[in-house]
């Protein structure tokens, strides 16, 4: 960007200023806090659509984790286990995480080992999608239990 008649190195404010302008280009300020601040010549535009195109490839690198969720009553009975345990399948299967809870409601709580089997059954019959994160805690009203996709 620089032409062949500008030396690169160390210039006061207005010195940068004169020759930015003589080449008709920008003097932009990259570090600020650097001492002494650092600057380059160059087309402000062109850096920006420069800038904004590094962190576009960025964010597109990055993966974006879903969580979806299934609740259970501590005493859910075999079809609705299998219906529930079909679109945990699906969850894992498009790359998903799953955290399925059991919920208790009222007395219920003294169900506690019951929720904690029905957990660790799902846990069992994922095995081949998924790994588990995290094994069943109780928190609150809530036992739950997290499960990750396997990678392929």
């Amino acid at each position: 960007m620089v032409g062949d008649n500008v030396e690169i190195g160390v210039y006061s404010l207005n010195k940068a200023l004169v020759i930015a302008e003589s080449l008709e280009l920008d003097l932009v300020e990259i570090s600020p806090n650097a001492s002494p601040p650092v600057c380059k010549i160059l087309e402000y535009k062109k850096f920006l659509y420069e800038q904004k195109k590094r962190e576009k490839a960025l964010k597109a690198k990055t993966s974006k984790i879903i969580l979806k969720e299934i609740r259970f009553g501590p005493q859910t009975d075999e079809h609705d286990y299998e219906f529930k345990k079909k679109h945990a399948e699906k969850f894992l299967k498009e790359g998903a995480k799953l955290k399925a809870f059991v919920f208790f409601k009222g007395r219920s709580i003294v169900f506690k080992e019951q929720g904690q089997i029905l957990l660790l059954r799902l846990a069992q019959d994922l095995e081949e999608l998924g790994k588990v994160e995290q094994m069943p805690i109780l928190e609150g009203k809530k036992m739950s239990i997290l499960i990750s996709p396997k990678k392929k």
